[in-house]
């Protein structure tokens, strides 16, 4: 079953990452489905948020999207190589978004295979989000697709985490000033060998 609206348009945004832990993502993209279970996300937390595309309200042609009301998807090009897969949460203008940063796979691995040039390690397959966009088949062009289509969405398949079996760990890749720098927003599956790192 495909998550509603009204699991995206939820104010707390790193309850949401924390929750999507454990659930599927899908693409279909030119004919294939790939997917794979979601073992780490990153929450970024709108306008307060040194670390977010929109902190201060900051509005540009690249992250309008983010301004939208939650349960669409936000892709960007970090470092002019990597599309990196957003997810739009909150009512509109919240601008909070959380980071796919992995998964592990287990739909159409031969495609992401192909897509990534990778034949001898499936769990590099995703591993880190420039990764897991190239996998899945995402790119800017899907910029704004809602998650309640059919190219790109969520499945709850009722699997549930403790608190034990999941990590909270600073953000990766983050020369900010603090507390941002260091906060745990950063949710990992404890023990998963699919995460981008321990």
């Amino acid at each position: 079953m495909k998550l509603p609206l009204s699991f995206y348009q939820r104010e707390d945004v790193v309850q949401i990452a924390r929750e999507l832990l454990g659930k599927t993502l899908y693409t279909y993209i030119h004919g294939v489905l790939t997917g794979g279970v979601i073992v780490e996300t990153e929450a970024y937390k709108g306008p307060e948020d040194l670390g977010s595309h929109a902190y201060n309200n900051r509005r540009t042609p690249r992250n309008e999207i983010m301004y939208s009301a939650g349960g669409v998807v936000y892709m960007y090009i970090c470092y002019g190589i990597h599309d990196m897969l957003n997810i739009v949460t909150g009512t509109e203008d919240s601008s909070h978004a959380v980071l796919i940063r992995a998964l592990e796979p287990i739909v159409g691995q031969e495609y992401m295979r192909a897509r990534r040039k990778v034949f001898d390690n499936d769990r590099r397959l995703c591993k880190g989000p420039g990764a897991l966009g190239k996998a899945m088949g995402l790119n800017k062009n899907h910029n704004g697709l809602s998650l309640l289509g059919d190219l790109v969405w969520i499945e709850d398949k009722g699997q549930f985490y403790p608190d034990t079996e999941i990590v909270a760990a600073s953000r990766i890749g983050l020369n900010i000033a603090e507390p941002y720098k260091s906060i745990p927003w950063r949710f990992y599956l404890a023990g998963n060998k699919f995460i981008s790192r321990s």
